[in-house]
């Protein structure tokens, strides 16, 4: 089935030839496969991001309307009528059909999509934010010289990023192409009508929502590295654990902004801060509200890509 995509979020992404060393990790989490060296299991979220993206593909499938999950059943119901001749049953589907989108509008005449599915893919790379500007320069070189298939190639796997994607009908459209094949199938033109129906099913609108992996993951070495700077007395092997997850954070943004994630400003003011939050944790200093300002940020930054 052909379907019309819109991504709020577009990341164009792609993958790693022979420039660098890079191990894709595939999974879809309704389908359970992944690439021979993925580093998680098939369809499992990095570890600390299971409930958080549960979470969110929860709340999306809370959106899911009934009614036009069942209006687009009935619409292939009546197409394969059509296809075998079957005219009186093919417009008892399209009448309930139109019935059920009529019920989501008059509950919401505003309304322009009626989600009806939702599915969850991951996608993962290991590698290092110097590869990956490496990579963007060959890249570059490679369309300097018109050669956009090897540029293509070249970055096809450049992604870190769980994608749900909604599946939504367009009610501003699709009421009234289902609309129009009744007189069709009264006039007896059934090719037109079949033709006219499979047209309706393929402008379904696929919407996906990003959460880039290391925003994630940045999400939670700070909020490890917080507990410790909590901590009165911590001891000298928890200092350096603190400090260990403030390295982390930064590394990992530096790979979010490596990938293209959001605004390159953004990045600049999120170094600044756990740079701060360094010099008041140095010498085993502790205390409280030091990470406000950054995880505030950062949930600014995360929601301004998931949607």
């Amino acid at each position: 089935m052909k379907v019309l995509r819109i991504a709020f979020v577009i990341f164009i992404v792609t993958g790693l030839l022979n420039i660098m060393s890079v191990m894709p990790c595939r999974a879809d989490a309704n389908q359970g496969t992944s690439s021979p060296q993925a580093k998680k299991e098939p369809g499992s979220a990095p570890s600390g991001l299971n409930e958080s993206t549960e979470r969110q593909v929860s709340e999306q499938r809370k959106k899911i309307t009934q009614e036009a999950v069942s209006a687009l059943d009935e619409t292939r119901q009546a197409l394969a009528a059509l296809k075998k001749t079957k005219t009186k049953e093919a417009l008892a589907h399209l009448e309930r059909a139109s019935g059920k989108l009529n019920i989501v509008l008059a509950r919401d005449p505003k309304l322009a999509l009626a989600p009806i599915d939702v599915t969850v893919k991951i996608y993962d790379v290991a590698t290092t934010p110097e590869a990956i500007e490496n990579a963007k320069i060959t890249a570059n070189e490679f369309l300097d010289e018109g050669d956009v298939q090897k540029a293509r190639h070249l970055l096809r796997d450049l992604a870190s990023e769980i994608v749900i994607s909604v599946v939504n009908i367009p009610l501003k459209t699709y009421p009234a192409a289902i609309a129009a094949v009744a007189p069709m199938i009264d006039q007896g033109r059934i090719d037109d009508a079949k033709t006219a129906l499979q047209a309706a099913l393929n402008t379904l609108v696929v919407a996906d929502h990003i959460i880039p992996l290391p925003v994630a993951r940045t999400k939670e070495k700070l909020t490890k590295a917080e507990q410790l700077s909590e901590k009165e007395g911590r001891s000298e092997e928890e200092s350096k654990t603190l400090q260990q997850q403030l390295t982390e954070a930064r590394e990992q943004l530096k790979l979010a902004e490596a990938l293209g994630y959001g605004n390159k400003k953004e990045y600049k003011e999120f170094y600044a801060e756990i740079d701060d939050i360094e010099r008041r944790t140095a010498g085993g200093k502790a205390g409280k509200g030091w990470f406000d300002k950054v995880k505030q940020h950062l949930k600014n930054f995360a929601e301004s890509i998931f949607e």
